[in-house]
């Protein structure tokens, strides 16, 4: 099975549909900044900020939705989510969104390193981990993904360039 390519910054023409946000939605005072542009030769969403911990924070955090018209993406028959990401050494975390998260606080959470290169990293569906949920991941009804900086005072800087679903 061929990836199934979720978004790719690398065409220039391509939209960028990534939006971002911080825990001010919650009361935090962590800031980010959301850009497109070139990073090493490749068109890329970059997300910079201060991670701050105040105020119950703890993280900023780009998010691409998935499906289309409001209707959850079906990731039958594919194992994981690849990125292809540059950063700043620090670790981050891929979220997930399903239609069984209906709290911001819901998501199935898997973490990887940024490091200063292109790089491409593989998540498999079966290693995230749920976050306030009782239910499994259900690769059915995919909402959101997110690349978030998280949990602990540090400067984030991380771009992603291409994000796709992979098969066996």
């Amino acid at each position: 099975m061929n990836d199934y390519i979720l978004s790719d910054l690398s065409q220039p023409t391509a939209p960028a549909a990534w939006h971002g946000f911080s825990d001010q939605v919650m009361g935090g005072v962590s800031q980010e900044q959301v850009t497109v542009e070139t990073i090493a030769e490749r068109r890329a969403i970059r997300l910079r900020g201060m991670v701050r911990l105040e105020h119950s924070g703890g993280f900023v955090q780009i998010a691409l939705p998935l499906g289309a018209a409001g209707q959850p993406l079906a990731a039958h028959g594919y194992c994981g989510i690849r990125l292809l990401v540059w950063g700043n050494g620090e670790e981050y975390r891929v979220h997930l969104r399903t239609s069984d998260c209906l709290r911001p606080q819901q998501f199935y959470w898997q973490p990887f390193v940024a490091h200063p290169t292109w790089q491409q990293v593989t998540l498999p569906f079966d290693a995230f981990t749920a976050k306030w949920l009782a239910a499994p991941l259900n690769t059915l009804q995919l909402t959101r993904l997110g690349v978030v900086a998280y949990g602990r005072p540090f400067a984030a800087d991380v771009a992603v360039t291409q994000v796709a679903l992979y098969g066996a």
